[in-house]
């Protein structure tokens, strides 16, 4: 295995802010190999490039912009045009760690994957809500911890916001597809079906700060909910059970009310002790009753939303057998 030579790909979109942040994180890394960051501007009104400029004394930075086509897309541009070997991945939304890019190239050295992921977390300095939103989409009681820990290596699908991927994978698999969200599980299993090896990196996590409301959440879980069962139709191999939990919980929810008004009080209490549960883990991780609850609200956005979403896309795609992009065009990037 030749030296590996990092490049960061991070696109952004009318987000400078954050973009300043991110760099600013990069600037505290303990990492004393040459590495190399390319910002890749996808038509945003809103530019990063005087961002990009404050830190160029500082640090290796090339700046692209180009006409709007969605993150798949633009992480494929800053691929194509990185000096490096292997890339790392990274949302605009996101703050490393002191130690990360240090974690990444001895494991690396040590445990070479062709793709990696890694796992996101709450920087104390977050907002309430986005605590509590990271709570829902990392708890093992929530999503089974596929974002927010330790798996099997072998199971993991790496996700854009914190995921690195060969050159030789990159241009073997031509890299994400115009589909947004699902472009990263449809290239790691893209990745996996050409031969390459996948995984998950331990303790190279980042602070995905999701800077979010409370509609944008429930858009962007609906949006989950519509592109898995595209996903589990190009890739039959990767369906699993468990992509129907929040569908069912959110069926189970409804009854469970109906039958706690119209029938027996008691008929809530498997209802009443799931979010009493979540209540508590989440108050305690984040040393916070009001983060809690928050919490508990934010469980059944996150399941409603991406549970009927799910039964819609299941229905037309799986059922009906539509082409997704004629039926959900607003997933897809021309």
């Amino acid at each position: 295995m030749s030296e590996i030579r990092l490049s960061l790909i991070v696109p952004v979109y009318n987000r400078p802010d954050e973009i300043d942040e991110l760099l600013e994180s990069f600037t505290k890394q303990d990492f004393t190999k040459k590495y190399e960051i390319v910002i890749v501007e996808d038509g945003s009104s809103e530019s990063s490039e005087s961002i990009v400029e404050k830190y160029a004394s500082q640090l290796n930075i090339s700046y692209f912009y180009k006409e709007n086509s969605g993150p798949g897309d633009s992480r494929n541009y800053g691929m194509e045009r990185a000096a490096g070997n292997y890339f790392i991945i990274l949302d605009s939304d996101v703050i490393l760690p002191s130690h990360y890019l240090t974690t990444i190239d001895t494991f690396l050295n040590e445990n070479y994957l062709d793709c990696f992921g890694g796992a996101d977390a709450a920087h104390e300095s977050f907002t309430d809500l986005q605590k509590a939103i990271n709570y829902v989409m990392t708890s093992f009681f929530t999503t089974g911890g596929i974002r927010g820990g330790k798996v099997k290596v072998q199971k993991f699908e790496p996700r854009s916001f914190n995921m690195g991927i060969s050159r030789e994978a990159f241009e073997v698999t031509g890299g994400f597809s115009k589909i947004h969200p699902g472009e990263d599980p449809d290239l790691s299993q893209r990745i996996v079906n050409k031969g390459f090896t996948t995984g998950f990196l331990p303790n190279a996590y980042v602070y995905h700060k999701r800077r979010i409301s409370w509609e944008k959440f429930h858009t962007q879980v609906k949006k989950f909910g519509l592109v898995r069962p595209i996903l589990t139709k190009w890739h039959p191999t990767t369906a699993k059970l468990t992509f129907w939990f929040p569908t069912l919980f959110t069926i189970f929810t409804i009854v469970s009310l109906i039958g706690g008004v119209f029938y027996k009080p008691i008929v809530l209490i498997p209802l009443a002790s799931y979010l009493l549960l979540i209540l508590l883990h989440s108050t305690i991780l984040n040393r916070s009753l009001k983060v809690g609850i928050l919490s508990v609200y934010a469980v059944f956005i996150q399941f409603f939303g991406y549970g009927l979403a799910f039964l819609k896309s299941t229905f037309y795609i799986r059922l009906l057998n539509r082409n997704p992009e004629i039926q959900f065009p607003k997933l897809f990037f021309k």
